[in-house]
């Protein structure tokens, strides 16, 4: 099994940007994708954005392209989200997860999540 932690989540004022981490730990598998999904209050879990370990493909929801940035660090084993120009809609408390295999946008797909970071946006 894998387990995953996120960090780097807190409050901003809009226009802010925050940098999320994810570290994997465990049992790994050697290929595999991560993905980052979000729940806000009330709504329920989307997709963010999610990168290959096994190649260079990435993908992103349309609300956050332009301002949200993936990236990967194989030799830490670990995932980042780099949130430019946050918006109050940004709001929520973010979840890394892992599949093995390619990318994908649902959640029902991904094997192991995180704990989730908290990330408020202040107007």
């Amino acid at each position: 099994q894998v387990q995953l932690v996120e960090s780097g989540g807190g409050l901003v004022q809009a226009g802010g940007s925050l940098r999320l981490s994810c570290a994997a730990s465990g049992r790994t598998v050697s290929t595999y994708a991560m993905g980052w999904f979000r729940q806000a209050p009330g709504k329920e879990r989307e997709f963010v954005a999610a990168i290959s370990w096994g190649g260079g493909s990435t993908s992103y929801v349309d609300s956050v392209k332009g301002r949200f940035t993936i990236s990967r660090s194989n030799a830490k084993n670990t995932v980042y989200l780099q949130m430019n120009s946050l918006k109050p809609e940004d709001t929520a408390v973010y979840y890394c997860a892992a599949r093995i295999g390619m990318i994908r946008v649902g959640d029902s797909e991904y094997d192991y999540w995180g704990q989730g970071t908290q990330v408020t946006v202040s107007s």
